[in-house]
């Protein structure tokens, strides 16, 4: 490892050692993740739970994956349920849909972490996103979540780096946002809308593909995939089931994206990208 990657880490623990019992805000991405590793690190175990919001925006592939991840890195993980479907702003869904989840999702980890006897909440929030626009990370700011992989100088690089140095297994697990983004800006959000997204990218996994998106365009279920996987959707008899198990969740069209997989794209598409 690195004198500088070194240097980060030490920062990183020591910006956790001195806050006493903690709460992570855990979603089972490699942010958070090596957050909760940290935590367990700088704090022991019995000092340190890691929250995940439940709730229909959250597919129950990356829930359980997530619960396993915590338990390898040493925490604990809780599950709470979370109610941003019933958040107006967030059924809306405009570009600041994540400001509303987040409200929520902090706003009930604070009446955990009071009712539970722990000090501080932390998030995954890192160097990298001070570059985007992060509603989430002003919710973050407003309900007093500390961000310490901000705080310590981590951007995405050093964080794989210093998860595979720590042994984390997600290390290289690419970024799955909450099923919400799947939908386009503007668009509602509802429970049938996310279950149909569920539902078609559970496919997907199954025929092998690690890194996708299924995104909702009304009845237009449109596949963004990696070019290199595109053999595989294309294989005998795959095209032709995966077409009818899409059209039987209320999709009159399944059509795949040329431009392979843009994570981001329909914030992209919102900016005329």
């Amino acid at each position: 490892m690195s004198a500088s990657l070194e240097a980060l880490e030490e920062a990183l623990l020591a910006r956790i050692r001195p806050l006493g019992r903690v709460v992570v805000a855990f979603s089972g991405g490699i942010d958070s993740t090596l957050v909760l590793a940290a935590a367990v690190r700088a704090l022991g175990r019995e000092n340190v739970v890691g929250v995940i919001g439940v709730s229909p925006s959250l597919a129950a592939r990356e829930l359980e994956q997530a619960c396993g991840v915590g338990v390898e890195v040493g925490g604990r993980v809780e599950r709470l349920e979370t109610r941003e479907l019933e958040v107006e702003g967030y059924r809306k869904n405009g570009p600041d849909r994540c400001y509303f989840c987040k409200t929520e999702l902090y706003g009930a980890l604070g009446r955990y972490q009071d009712e539970n006897g722990y000090r501080h909440a932390l998030d995954g929030t890192n160097a990298d996103d001070r570059l985007d626009q992060r509603p989430g990370h002003r919710a973050a700011r407003e309900l007093g979540v500390l961000s310490p992989l901000l705080e310590a100088g981590l951007g995405k690089a050093e964080i794989r780096e210093l998860s595979r140095k720590w042994g984390i297994r997600n290390w290289s697990k690419p970024a799955s946002p909450c099923l919400s983004s799947r939908i386009p800006h503007f668009m509602e959000v509802t429970v049938e809308k996310l279950a149909a997204v569920e539902r078609a990218e559970s496919y997907l996994a199954e025929l092998g593909l690690l890194d996708f998106r299924v995104r909702h365009h009304g009845d237009v279920a449109r596949l963004e995939v990696r070019p290199e996987d595109w053999p595989m959707l294309m294989a005998p008899g795959v095209r032709e089931t995966l077409t009818r198990k899409l059209k039987a969740l209320g999709f009159r069209f399944v059509s795949l994206d040329l431009d392979g997989l843009r994570p981001g794209s329909l914030s992209l598409d919102l900016k005329g990208a």
